[in-house]
């Protein structure tokens, strides 16, 4: 069912309640992973054949790139390249610079970055091959400077990759590619098998039992974020057609999970009620609409009548979506407004599904309210940040004694004579 309800019902709280880590799949992680740090390999294949049905030795899958391209649709072949161009262009021009300031004595401090050396990258592809996700992930820890960049992806009974997941992932740099999805991917990358080498940080989207193996390997290797089913909310002030309002709802609640979040805040309930109606409509003519209908079911479609677009965004602040479109007059004014989004679309000509493809930044974006503190992926994830100083005799002189004072304070005598020592 999908509900009408105006700001301040409780509906819009059990709506925005988003549980990141369920029971179930915490234990499944915690069972998978123990097994595969004891028992490597044979472990990976066991749960392998026993979730994915996949019962071959060779889990690492060997592929050209020309072969690939030459049997591969070429309108496929040149949507695949023009997504990599532009979300490489992107993540070039985001990567933070090295910088230096002068210290008052002539010295010198600063920052700067080193990409890690070998990083692994998950990419789903249980209800949906999700080729893009491959764009979305290798393409940044490329852009970075990563050397080895490891993926695995579920590959189903007959192991057989889709063709063009593989080429975007051989296109955007990866170096490495397995047949091991779910949770014995994780933990593959993250311990290390005689197949695969461990890995220093694990990054990309996945189901439930995905996200808490991430969460549960962190501090054996750094993690992008966790992150849980798909969600959007959108912003409108009825300027925009409601049939492309309601299709953006519905490409979030298609995605399978069953658990997806779409939220509609309108400045009208004749607005509301029409967007409502149009999501129906538009939802018997999609081949995934039984889907969508699992969303529907379990309350996973709300619209919110806000008495206008300022009441409006703070609902969706408070939702903290995966992705934000502001459907509204003056959209790039709203923006000012946003506090908590992983995402923004602003203005009609920009829907959520150009982000997912190829508008340029990551659609893998933190999920479940966590837009509230944790960012989207960017290449600088990929990338180990050095601060460092480089004092003159000058400098050391000037702050020896705030030095002395501090280690005093903690009992730290040893850390005082460090500074003491080099000005008697």
């Amino acid at each position: 069912m999908i509900r009408i309800v105006q700001t301040g019902e409780r509906a819009i709280e059990k709506f925005n309640a988003r549980p990141a880590f369920p029971e179930a799949a915490e234990r499944a992680a915690a069972e998978v992973l123990a097994a595969i740090r004891q028992e490597g390999d044979r472990a990976v294949r066991r749960y392998v054949a026993k979730f994915e049905g996949f019962t071959g030795r060779r889990l690492k899958v060997e592929a050209d790139l020309a072969a690939l391209e030459n049997a591969i649709d070429p309108r496929i072949v040149r949507a695949v390249k023009d997504a990599h161009r532009r979300v490489r262009r992107f993540a070039v021009a985001s990567l933070r610079k090295p910088w230096t300031m002068k210290t008052p004595k002539g010295g010198s401090a600063g920052e700067f970055f080193t990409p890690m050396d070998r990083v692994g990258v998950y990419i789903p592809g249980g209800t949906a091959p999700l080729a893009s996700t491959s764009i979305h992930t290798v393409t940044l820890a490329k852009a970075a400077g990563v050397r080895e960049i490891v993926a695995c992806t579920p590959a189903g009974r007959t192991g057989e990759v889709n063709p063009v997941l593989l080429y975007a992932l051989l296109l955007a740099g990866a170096t490495e590619i397995y047949r091991v999805g779910g949770i014995q991917a994780v933990g593959m990358m993250a311990f290390g098998t005689k197949s695969c080498r461990k890995v220093q940080k694990i990054a990309g989207p996945g189901n439930a039992f995905v996200t808490a193996a991430k969460r549960q390997v962190y501090g054996y290797v750094a993690i992008d974020q966790v992150a849980g089913p798909s969600e959007i909310a959108v912003l409108t002030d009825g300027s925009v057609d409601k049939r492309w309002i309601a299709a953006d709802l519905l490409s979030q609640a298609e995605h399978g999970s069953g658990w997806e979040k779409s939220l509609c805040v309108c400045t009208s309930r004749a607005d509301a009620a029409a967007i409502k109606a149009e999501v129906l409509r538009q939802m018997k003519d999609l081949p995934r609409r039984a889907l969508v209908q699992r969303v529907i079911d379990r309350g996973g479609i709300l619209i919110v009548v806000a008495r206008d677009v300022a009441e409006g965004l703070e609902v969706v602040n408070r939702f903290a979506p995966e992705h934000f479109e502001i459907m509204t007059k003056d959209a790039l004014k709203v923006l000012r407004g946003v506090r908590s989004a992983g995402a923004v679309f602003a203005g009609p000509w920009t829907p959520e599904s150009a982000g997912d493809f190829v508008a340029g930044p990551s659609h893998v974006l933190p999920t479940g309210g966590a837009a509230n503190m944790f960012n989207g992926l960017t290449p600088d994830d990929f990338r180990r940040r050095h601060s460092f100083v480089a004092f003159t005799e000058g400098d050391l002189r000037a702050t020896a004694p705030t030095i002395e004072a501090f280690a005093a304070v903690e009992g730290l005598d040893a850390h005082g004579r460090a500074a003491t020592i080099r000005c008697t």
